[in-house]
């Protein structure tokens, strides 16, 4: 066969690559895989969970600047005339201070009891939050708190009371955002100068003054001891309120620094105990008719106000002491519960004011709002009157019974004298003269010239002349400083200055007063005769050792018993009786009303 012809021999074919087996299909792990992708998807959730919370509590957080601006009740702070702080109205802020102005022992009493890792943590402590946590579960009540200096300043200054678990993250945000914004020093300034330190008094300047006197920079070792321990609980550990109280947790705050380093236990034990600066309790109401004297005059306080007062805190003592021993002593057997005290100096300067036995808040001031019956008080008025109409002391007038329409008036001691002078029935003061002056000079006179001292009466007829009116006991104690001034009147006042924070003078009242209210030679006469008043007449219990002169005065059955006079410095008004109304046993003007009048100016004049 020919090449040509011969059959082409197949190419050689290409193996084929030979089929590897398919692996074996995977196990799935079984419960272990399927509860590891559950979990991985659980912490994802979570995390997302988490993350929206934290995003939603974010977006909840206050307006810092707004909340730090937040308004409150401007104070006012009622000084007596030495400066003395008598009391504090509204919420009471200090100016801020720096932290190099606050005394290195406020400092580190505050750590030591508060904060001791402040400046090494990062605004929370974990290891004071699980201690307090373990404390708290062991003793099974919340006994100890784990917050920071960082914590506290976040909650008091941002954020509100509530114990919600929101609140509590967003306190654990704004710390870290605090943190991150101030230094270490500048939170410790932010934290004194806004907590609250009890009797409405917030930041450490104002507490530093309010209860020692003394600035933040100033106050010593014992004195930060109590303010920082107050923190604990305002109320309870007020250094004013509860001395005791307070001066136990200053023991512990020492204590505390001790532990923390900052001074032995020696030292810690021999720290002298300071006492707060304290008012008499009585100045309560003279402070609380200074608040409405104020509020009258400047309308509603749109800032903090300091108030210096005229009164003088031995006065306001003396006044106290003198009220409360009678009281006290003389109250049960006489019936008589309550009673009131006002000195004024000769310018109408309220020098003390007792508006009752015991002091209560916003209580009723009986020197200031009791309106009683006068009685024979009224009575020098009268006789200016008579003297102004041409009659003199030395005019003659009958002592005898006397009836107008159904009314008969008697002495006190029930007996008539006879044809008698008129200063006789002033010093005796008798009833029946003072009733034929009204039937011979009329009612006019004797309502004006009242009026002009301050004391305005209405026409109760006849018995006016007897002091069936109405009046207060500062307003006559006023009106007696006109007679003490030779006819000259004034108003009484209790107000020196108003000045604010920064200490400009806002108001200034003048005193002074109306003027002449009546003529000299008439007021001369009757002074004279309440001389002698003391001397041989109805207020002998009330003599003193020296020049003075004065009134007694007692309504029908007893019910109001008073005393007002003057010597050459001080005018005192005293009176006694019950708010029901009820009747006294056997008081009368010159029994204990002399008698507490009498002690008063005897301790003003040592």
């Amino acid at each position: 066969m020919p090449r040509s012809a011969r059959p082409k021999a197949n190419p050689p074919q290409r193996r084929a690559p030979a089929r590897r087996a398919a692996p074996p299909p995977r196990k799935s792990g079984g419960l272990v895989g399927i509860l590891k992708r559950w979990w991985l998807a659980a912490l994802i959730w979570a995390a997302l969970a988490v993350g929206a919370y934290l995003v939603w509590c974010a977006y909840g957080l206050p307006d810092v600047d707004a909340a730090a601006r937040e308004p409150r009740r401007p104070a006012m702070v009622v000084e007596a005339a030495d400066g003395r702080v008598l009391a504090s109205y509204g919420d009471l802020h200090g100016g801020y201070v720096d932290i190099d102005r606050i005394s290195p022992h406020l400092v580190h009493a505050l750590l030591a009891t508060e904060d001791r890792s402040f400046y090494h943590h990062f605004g929370v402590n974990p290891l004071s939050v699980a201690r307090a946590m373990w404390v708290n579960y062991r003793a099974g009540a919340v006994r100890q708190g784990g917050s920071t200096v960082t914590q506290q300043v976040a909650k008091n200054l941002f954020l509100s009371p509530e114990r919600t678990i929101r609140r509590k993250v967003q306190e654990l945000l704004l710390s870290f955002w605090l943190e991150a914004k101030f230094s270490k020093d500048q939170i410790l300034a932010l934290y004194f100068n806004r907590v609250y330190f009890g009797g409405g008094t917030y930041g450490i300047e104002a507490a530093a003054r309010r209860f020692y006197g003394v600035s933040a920079k100033n106050v010593d070792l014992y004195q930060a001891a109590a303010l920082v321990g107050a923190l604990k609980a305002p109320s309870r550990y007020n250094p004013l309120s509860n001395p005791e109280n307070s001066d136990g947790r200053a023991r512990q705050v020492l204590a505390n620094m001790a532990d923390a380093g900052y001074l032995s236990e020696a030292e810690a034990k021999r720290v002298p105990r300071r006492w707060a600066v304290r008012s008499t309790g009585g100045a309560g109401y003279f402070s609380d008719w200074i608040l409405d004297a104020v509020g009258d005059r400047l309308g509603p306080a749109d800032r903090d106000l300091w108030v210096r007062t005229t009164l003088d805190p031995r006065a306001q003592r003396i006044a106290e002491e003198a009220l409360a021993a009678t009281l006290d002593r003389e109250g049960a057997r006489h019936k008589v519960r309550e009673g009131a005290v006002v000195v004024l100096d000769r310018s109408g300067a309220v020098r003390a004011m007792v508006g009752g036995k015991a002091y209560v808040p916003g209580g009723f001031n009986r020197a200031t709002q009791a309106v009683r019956q006068p009685g024979s008080t009224i009575k020098p008025f009268v006789y200016l009157a008579a003297f102004d109409r041409g009659l003199t002391p030395e005019t003659m007038a009958d002592d005898a019974p006397i009836t107008i329409r159904n009314w008969s008036p008697r002495n006190a001691d029930g007996r008539f004298r006879g044809i008698v002078s008129l200063r006789t029935a002033l010093i005796h003061s008798i009833n029946t003269v003072p009733v034929r002056i009204y039937q011979q000079i009329g009612a006019a006179p004797i309502l004006a010239m009242c009026a002009r001292f301050g004391i305005p009466q209405d026409d109760e007829g006849p018995s006016l002349v007897l002091g069936s009116g109405a009046v207060t006991l500062l307003d006559l104690t006023a009106a007696y400083a006109a007679l003490a001034n030779g006819g000259v009147g004034v108003w009484p006042h209790g107000v020196d200055s108003v000045r604010d924070r920064g200490g400009q003078i806002v108001d200034r009242p003048a005193g002074g007063g109306p003027g002449r209210v009546a003529d000299a030679a008439a007021v001369s006469e009757v002074v004279g005769i309440l001389a002698q008043v003391l001397v041989e007449g109805t207020g002998r219990n009330a003599r003193l050792p020296f020049a003075a002169a004065g009134k007694t005065g007692t309504t029908q059955d007893g019910r109001d018993a008073w005393f007002v006079g003057f010597t050459d410095r001080y005018v005192a008004g005293v009176w006694l009786g019950n708010d029901d109304n009820s009747p006294m046993a056997k008081v009368g003007g010159g029994t204990l009303p002399a008698r507490i009048w009498r002690d008063v100016m005897t301790d003003l004049h040592r």
